[in-house]
């Protein structure tokens, strides 16, 4: 059932993924289509604020903090899900995996690569202060909007 929470919840978090995809795309190597890659992450920002964050908010504080820092943590996980999958696929359109179980592998081999390419001060930092900030502020819009 759609709630303010959900709704603030939501827009806060498709508007970090789409802010921290603008930090990503300079660490991203040369080459890598970057195309949609924004929109992408705003999608899955969303779907995370609204299905993760959102129904946490009303519970407190403490909460929402947790909440928030689960919902950027969710999102990271989504994205380089689906990152992965999206360049295994690729790879794999090219032969480069012998049987499914080496393409399987590969989803986890990718996302690894992605992940240690988004370790940096800037990203992590973008993410913690997003997520302590978007728990805090669903937990206002559930206060004000039950």
């Amino acid at each position: 059932m759609p709630t303010a929470a959900k709704l603030i919840g939501g827009l806060f978090f498709a508007a970090l993924a789409w802010f921290t995809s603008g930090l990503i795309i300079p660490l991203l190597p040369e080459g890598t289509p970057t195309k949609l890659f924004a929109e992408g992450n705003l999608l899955i920002g969303l779907v995370a604020g609204w299905t993760v964050m959102g129904p946490r908010a009303g519970e407190g504080l403490r909460t929402a903090i947790g909440g928030g820092l689960t919902t950027a943590a969710s999102m990271v996980f989504w994205a380089l899900l689906v990152y992965s999958i999206m360049q295994m696929v690729k790879l794999s359109m090219r032969k480069s995996y012998d049987d499914p179980f080496q393409a399987v592998v590969g989803v986890f081999e990718i996302a690894l690569d992605y992940g240690q390419l988004i370790v940096v001060p800037s990203v992590i930092g973008t993410l913690v202060v997003g997520g302590i900030l978007g728990g805090w502020l669903t937990e206002l819009a559930a206060r004000r909007w039950p």
